[in-house]
């Protein structure tokens, strides 16, 4: 079969020839494989960065961790691969396997599951979002950014608040949901102030961090208290792109009635990512077939990977490989 493959961590992925994987239990199933999407939890796995990432194989390893495919039977659906799944064929876990409805295509619906569990996992299980309340969705240009916009607007958001630099990215995303923008372009006291000027309007009640670096650590520090009662804040880390590292006051932590806790892999409980499988995920398939919930994508062949891995994709859009 033809696939992507790398043979070292860092390297472009080949459109290579792979043998193909064979079921080796009842619990196994392959699916021929029809769209994939490159997520930066992929491309952290490729180079190595990721926590995840496994030792190299000398031998080659077909990359992609799920897809969108059909079963022998024809029918078609989301899966998580065994086997790495940009390839035409794929092992994966009957268990971890999502039918999808009429009305959304094979590249939509590949571009959605690693941002609605960036998102959904992290509003339902972190924060135990609740209707009514206010959130704040730091680094919602992205597309998992604003995924977690449409999300927390289903499921009851009152308000939400939502931080990015692309300016014109930022204002588009009040078509999706978001009621207020905080440019991260402006100084550090400029945003400070719009922050304390909304935490006393409408208090915050969750924070969806998903860039950490020096916006995490301005976001704490508007949040520090001054000896009085605080409202609680449910702080939850998904992602680090402007930083791994931040410094954090004890002071804050003491200040404040603040929880701080991470969504990923490996913080999930068992019983909670059946629960993306059996209900959330069917969940927002749906909506997207009933055009409830809105994405941007771009799409690449198969055979075109190793020039499409590092191809620079706009704000908020997601790249799927078709094959």
């Amino acid at each position: 079969m033809k696939a992507a493959v790398i043979y070292k961590k860092g390297e472009l992925p080949k459109y290579a020839e792979f043998a193909t994987p064979i079921v080796q239990n009842e619990n196994e199933v392959l699916i021929s494989v029809k769209a994939v999407a490159i997520t930066n939890l992929d491309k952290g796995i490729v180079s190595g960065d990721h926590y995840s990432a496994e030792n190299e194989n000398q031998n080659g390893t077909v990359i992609g961790s799920d897809g969108i495919g059909l079963l022998e039977d024809g029918t078609r659906v989301y899966a998580r691969g065994i086997s790495g799944t940009i390839a035409e064929k794929a092992l994966v876990e009957k268990s971890r396997i999502v039918p999808l409805p009429h009305g959304i295509s094979d590249a939509i619906a590949a571009s959605m599951p690693n941002a609605v569990a960036g998102s959904a996992m992290a509003l339902r299980f972190r924060a135990g979002i609740q209707s009514g309340e206010t959130v704040l969705i730091n680094g919602a240009t992205g597309f998992t950014g604003q995924m977690a916009i449409q999300i927390a607007k289903h499921y009851g958001a009152k308000k939400i608040i939502v931080t990015g630099r692309n300016e014109k990215t930022l204002q588009s995303l009040l078509s999706l949901g978001a009621d207020e923008i905080i440019s991260l372009q402006q100084d550090d006291a400029a945003i400070i102030k719009q922050l304390k000027t909304i935490q006393q309007n409408t208090p915050i009640d969750i924070i969806l961090d998903y860039l950490w670096g020096h916006s995490a650590e301005l976001l704490f520090s508007f949040l520090k208290g001054k000896g009085n009662f605080t409202h609680k804040v449910r702080y939850v880390s998904i992602g680090a792109m402007s930083g791994d590292i931040i410094q954090l006051s004890a002071a804050i932590l003491r200040s404040v009635d603040l929880q701080l806790s991470g969504s990923g892999l490996g913080s999930w409980k068992k019983e909670e990512v059946k629960l993306l499988f059996s209900e959330i995920l069917p969940e927002m398939f749906l909506l997207a077939a009933q055009n409830k919930i809105k994405v941007n994508i771009e799409t690449v062949n198969l055979i075109d990977i190793g020039k499409a891995w590092n191809i620079e994709v706009p704000d908020g859009k997601r790249l799927v490989v078709i094959i």
